[in-house]
């Protein structure tokens, strides 16, 4: 059978009772911190940013490698331009804006 005796003076007791009352009153508060509205609402906030920052992340990511391959098809690895492809999309680019052009006059004249 286990000793039952509490060989502790009262006033041991009652020092063992105002540290447990101390750390239930710690804890409790910090409860009552982590359930308030503004608490939460806060915690909410700070996750989203933190998706939202990921994601950001991400999509630059996506869009530097996007870039630089394209970079690749238009300049060699010297960084000397590929005039056999800047030509061609040149020219294209000069004949759109020239249609455009010639489109938007017509509607004016």
């Amino acid at each position: 059978m286990a000793d039952t005796s509490d060989t502790r003076t009262p006033a041991q007791i009652e020092a063992d009772i105002r540290r447990r009352r101390e750390v239930l009153a710690e804890t409790l508060d910090e409860i009552g911190v982590r359930v308030h509205p503004k608490t939460i609402v806060g915690d909410a906030k700070a996750k989203v940013a933190a998706n939202i920052d990921h994601t950001l992340g991400r999509a630059y990511v996506g869009v530097n490698r996007a870039v630089s391959d394209v970079r690749a098809q238009f300049v060699d690895e010297d960084g000397a331009p590929r005039l056999e492809r800047v030509v061609p999309v040149a020219l294209v680019v000069v004949g759109v804006v020239g249609l455009l052009a010639l489109g938007v006059r017509r509607r004016k004249g």
